[in-house]
């Protein structure tokens, strides 16, 4: 575990960052006690256009108004 002060991270943030994106354990303290890891954050997955397709179904009844009980519900100014 690599272990730097918040100055020496502030100087060599880009070195650092490479170094975590490689694999390696860093942690930034405040004077000796450590306060921060510094981890590469994992990328999100593609949205897929369509990928639900044939997996959701609407009523027939979808773009019909709601009924009077149900929307008074809905605070609607």
């Amino acid at each position: 575990m690599a272990q730097f002060s918040v100055h020496d991270a502030k100087t060599n943030l880009s070195r650092l960052i490479a170094q975590a994106l490689a694999g390696g354990d860093v942690v930034i303290a405040r004077g000796n006690v450590p306060v921060v890891r510094l981890v590469p954050v994992e990328p999100r997955g593609r949205r897929v256009f369509g990928a639900f397709k044939g997996q959701i179904a609407l009523d027939a009844r979808f773009d019909e108004p709601l009924p009077d009980d149900e929307l008074g519900g809905w605070n609607l100014a």
